[in-house]
């Protein structure tokens, strides 16, 4: 469909640069704030990673995942229960983040029904999330105000609560539980995304919440997803959200930084329960059978880009960025027009009272040397954990400036 605006046409990549075929503001090579949507956390043309997808690429780029299977798949689950918290111990990869909510929905849904309970077909969720662009997934994002709105009405209704408060409250925690008990009946799961609500506000919440959504789901004999696509590989500063209260879903879901930003990927894992219980239905596998499930190519990056990440002291580099992002985004907090300033682990965000001049912001942020995407009434910033000082300070000044002007 015809742009809003023109797009910058990105030449090469390399670190956390992005080269352009043609200059635009005064500069030919931008700093990226955004790790392109989170997911390239390793920066580009890292040769880790290259290695990785030439040698697999050598060896095999695709074979179907059905009667077949193959080594880099099969390590790559392993890796992926290994590092997930307990009891994750099934693996089911697809090939986007929004299919592997379908996919955590599906699971659900085809639980309760093996177990001879269909009438647990609805979703329950807190708003202000964002779970993806494909049918289930608008489902359980905002339905107020989000880029799913032209749905309404012909999505199915799913059981919305208040959104969750950014510090802990007992009242909202109650409210939770009694949310839940209430339609325990007919809800298959919880579903959420953990301490960060990424597209649908970037908005940070207390981490105890997660503990009450697990007991209270244990409670009513309701099923927890978390999913953790935008969150895992360690954006909020622990490898996983959910770490940070030491709770586990019965079904997760990962993509973004899983192949560093490399190949389209995704997993969704759930624990022995939920997959036993699948297969003692009529039907005893998961009906789900994407083409490129498992692709060699990728799954030979993401091995790659996990065994790269914690090789490395990555915390460290997630708590530089975060007091280099503190410090430098501070200064916005006292520009006209500026609600709040937030920060938490390698994520920076100004909330304007406004909605964002977005053609205005891009082209501050570009003057200053960086690649930023705002939308509604925010400006924000997922930087590569590669990012060096200079590098953060840079993007905070864009912020800064496209805060200003936007």
């Amino acid at each position: 469909m015809p742009g809003r605006t023109d797009p910058l046409v990105v030449a090469s990549a390399s670190g956390v640069r992005l080269r352009l075929a043609e200059p635009s503001e005064g500069r030919d090579e931008l700093v990226d704030g955004m790790s392109s949507w989170w997911s390239a956390v390793h920066g580009y043309n890292h040769p880790v990673l290259n290695a990785a997808v030439r040698d697999q690429l050598e060896r095999m780029s695709h074979v179907m995942f059905g009667g077949l299977t193959h080594e880099p798949a099969v390590r790559l689950a392993a890796r992926l229960v290994e590092i997930t918290p307990e009891p994750l111990r099934h693996v089911f990869l697809s090939d986007s983040g929004s299919v592997s909510v379908e996919v955590a929905v599906k699971m659900c849904l085809q639980y309760w029904r093996s177990l001879g309970r269909p009438e647990k077909r609805r979703l329950l969720t807190w708003r202000g999330g964002y779970h993806g662009d494909t049918w289930q997934p608008m489902a359980v994002c905002d339905p107020d105000g989000g880029m799913h709105e032209l749905w309404t009405g012909v999505l199915q209704r799913q059981v919305f609560v208040d959104a969750p408060p950014a510090a802990y409250e007992e009242s909202y925690a109650e409210l939770l539980r009694t949310e839940i008990g209430k339609h325990a009946h007919e809800v298959a799961a919880v579903i959420v995304e953990p301490v960060v609500q990424g597209a649908g506000g970037m908005r940070f919440h207390d981490p105890e919440y997660l503990r009450v959504l697990r007991e209270a789901c244990d409670a009513h004999d309701v099923l927890l997803v978390l999913d953790e696509i935008a969150t895992g590989f360690g954006r909020t500063g622990t490898l996983f959200a959910a770490d940070q209260v030491g709770i586990s879903p019965d079904v997760m879901c990962l993509g973004k930084a899983l192949t560093g930003g490399y190949l389209s990927m995704a997993a969704t894992l759930c624990t022995s329960r939920v997959a036993d219980g699948i297969s003692r239905g009529e039907v005893p596998v998961l009906a789900h059978g994407p083409t490129f499930m498992g692709n060699p190519l990728a799954s030979a990056v993401a091995l790659a880009s996990i065994d790269l990440l914690l090789s490395q002291d990555w915390q460290v580099q997630v708590k530089r960025i975060e007091a280099g992002l503190r410090a430098g985004l501070a200064p916005a907090a006292e520009l006209p027009g500026v609600r709040e300033v937030r920060v938490l682990g390698a994520i920076g965000v100004v909330q304007l009272d406004h909605e964002v001049d977005m053609a205005a912001a891009t082209r501050a942020a570009v003057r200053e040397g960086v690649w930023l995407r705002p939308f509604r009434d925010l400006i924000y910033t997922m930087p590569p954990y590669v990012s060096g000082d200079e590098d953060v300070a840079r993007i905070c000044a864009a912020v800064r400036a496209a805060a200003a002007a936007g």
